[in-house]
């Protein structure tokens, strides 16, 4: 899957997240398997859940944290692939 900075992100209705602190525990129901975030892939995933494009989302994280661009970029990026891999974000429909 070619992913851009347009591409608009959604979470699985398979997918279950609890926050604990300042890091998460998602839950994969079809595969039955346990993922945790910690606190830096918690920011991220809050941000590409809740943002109408990656690029939103890495606009929000860039603004927020004092971090290299294209550091951000590559984390994000790599965070976004993990999650799909594992079945924890999916490209939306709409």
């Amino acid at each position: 899957m070619n992913l851009t900075m347009d591409t608009k992100l959604v979470v699985p209705e398979d997918v279950l997240i609890q926050d604990m602190q300042d890091e998460s525990v998602l839950l994969n129901l079809d595969n039955s398997c346990y993922y945790g975030l910690d606190k830096t892939g918690t920011q991220m995933w809050r941000a590409l859940s809740g943002s109408e494009s990656v690029q939103q989302a890495y606009d929000d994280l860039l603004a927020r944290f004092d971090v290299e661009a294209d550091v951000l970029r590559r984390d994000l990026f790599g965070l976004i692939k993990k999650l799909m891999d594992n079945g924890l974000l999916k490209v939306s429909d709409a």
